[in-house]
């Protein structure tokens, strides 16, 4: 067997002593540009390839980031594009930088401990938590300990963590107006759950045009599942038979509301006019088609990733939101 290049045998290949070889394979720009040059032809030649352990020790950098989701694997590898959106904009920028990403999820027992240890332990240079639940002390935590933390959707409380989040509130009120605009006069709607922000923000964007308006809130709460849509329109039905129209805080749960009209025997839009919230790729072929707001799931991995990368200025950002409307509201 081949015994593997060495760094001393790629500053020999150089005619450059091991300090400066050391200096150009960690990338430092203080090297004159032939030396540089003469260096990245020897590793190329002896097909060298750094141990990531000791240039972690010289660099103080682990080249990888974590994108760490407080759920369940069941969660997050179920049919909700929404998480799939976040983790391909996130790892299109991780990649483009050379870096590695560690999915992490904190749904088992002991999972907010080991992602404490793992990141403060150095083996990573940021971390993007998305999908917080309430008060989530994880971000707080790994900030408090140096490490650089940006959350996707803005904390439930204050707080001067960066942030990418989604016009919940606006969307919500478009989807409602849209509805009002139909003519529908009972108005519901399935929210999402009450401790993440786009569950609170979609409602409260829902309540606030029919706070301006003749007509009551009718609400039933949904934790962003198909099965949980399902359960909130039958309760919805049963409470109030009259319902014209329901707003529904994601697409799955909008699923699961478009079966329970059908097995109720209510035509969608004619008695019943439905709206959603994400715009997943199924919407598009749901009978019939579904009215959606539209967020870019995508582009907020995209600017998430930047932010931990210090690719753009560490801010708090919100994102717009887009009505489209389709079969499910009427023509």
């Amino acid at each position: 067997m081949r015994a593997r290049p060495t760094l001393e045998k790629v500053a020999a290949r150089a005619g450059v002593s091991r300090a400066t070889a050391s200096r150009v394979v960690n990338g430092s720009t203080r090297v004159a540009p032939q030396i540089r040059d003469a260096v990245n032809r020897a590793v190329e030649e002896l097909g060298y390839v750094p141990n990531q352990a000791a240039r972690s020790l010289v660099t103080q950098r682990a080249d990888s980031i974590a994108l760490v989701f407080p759920e369940p694997a069941t969660r997050v590898f179920s049919d909700d594009p929404t998480f799939a959106g976040i983790i391909r904009g996130v790892s299109m920028e991780i990649e483009e930088a050379d870096k590695q990403l560690v999915l992490m999820l904190t749904g088992m027992a002991g999972g907010y401990q080991r992602v404490e240890r793992y990141a403060t332990n150095g083996h990573v240079d940021g971390v993007v938590i998305a999908s917080m639940h309430g008060t989530d002390p994880l971000p707080g935590i790994l900030a408090r300990r140096g490490v650089p933390v940006v959350c996707s959707g803005r904390p439930t409380v204050p707080s001067s963590l960066p942030y990418v989040d989604m016009d919940n509130a606006g969307g919500a009120e478009r989807a409602v107006r849209h509805l009002m605009e139909r003519g529908r006069r009972r108005i519901a709607t399935i929210a999402g759950p009450q401790d993440m922000i786009a569950g609170i923000d979609r409602l409260n964007g829902y309540r606030a045009v029919l706070r301006d308006s003749d007509r009551r809130s009718i609400v039933a709460v949904g934790d962003f599942t198909r099965e949980s849509g399902t359960a909130a329109m039958r309760q919805l039905l049963a409470d109030d038979p009259e319902i014209d129209a329901v707003f529904v805080a994601n697409d799955l749960m909008a699923l699961g509301a478009l079966t329970a009209l059908r097995q109720a025997g209510r035509r969608v839009p004619d008695d019943v006019a439905v709206v959603g919230f994400d715009d997943i790729p199924a919407a598009s072929y749901t009978e019939p088609p579904l009215s959606t707001v539209r967020q870019p799931t995508v582009e907020m991995g995209r600017r998430l990733a930047r932010m931990v990368l210090d690719l753009e200025e560490k801010s708090q950002v919100m994102l717009p939101t887009e009505l489209v409307v389709r079969g499910s509201t009427g023509s």
